[in-house]
């Protein structure tokens, strides 16, 4: 079996906070929303299609537990949940909070603004409050 490579802008962007049954679950290095993704530890795919039967089930098991988490912990209003990919092309899921007045709300954050990174001790506590409440 093929060792799981990670493309390297979601390494670049985004910190690895744990590995669950399929996917690994990573914080994306940007402040201004609770930001998640999931990655399929599956290489070569592109498409939820591509993945087999149970591991679509498996993704789709995943993202729910995780976006229930997260709703739970930071008290959203809407969890906002997408595959795009159009610019990396590996299979990943973003999972976001967001809350009406933040930067963007009602409309989507994709390409808005400049990201803000974490401060060290703001991502290790988020990191971990977040693999505590899975």
């Amino acid at each position: 079996m093929d060792t799981f490579r990670l493309d390297e802008r979601l390494a670049r962007d985004s910190v690895l906070i744990t590995k669950l049954g399929l996917c690994q679950l990573r914080l994306q290095n940007d402040n201004r929303w609770p930001w998640l993704v999931l990655v399929p530890q599956r290489n070569g795919m592109s498409e939820l299609f591509d993945l087999t039967p149970l591991d679509q089930a498996m993704l789709t098991f995943e993202t729910n537990e995780v976006a229930s988490a997260l709703k739970g912990l930071t008290g959203a209003t809407k969890i906002n949940v997408g595959a795009l990919g159009n610019i990396v092309r590996q299979l990943h899921v973003h999972i976001i909070a967001r809350n009406e007045g933040d930067a963007c709300w009602p409309g989507p954050i994709w390409g808005q603004g400049t990201p803000v990174p974490y401060a060290d001790k703001d991502r290790h506590d988020f990191m971990k409050k977040m693999a505590g409440a899975l």
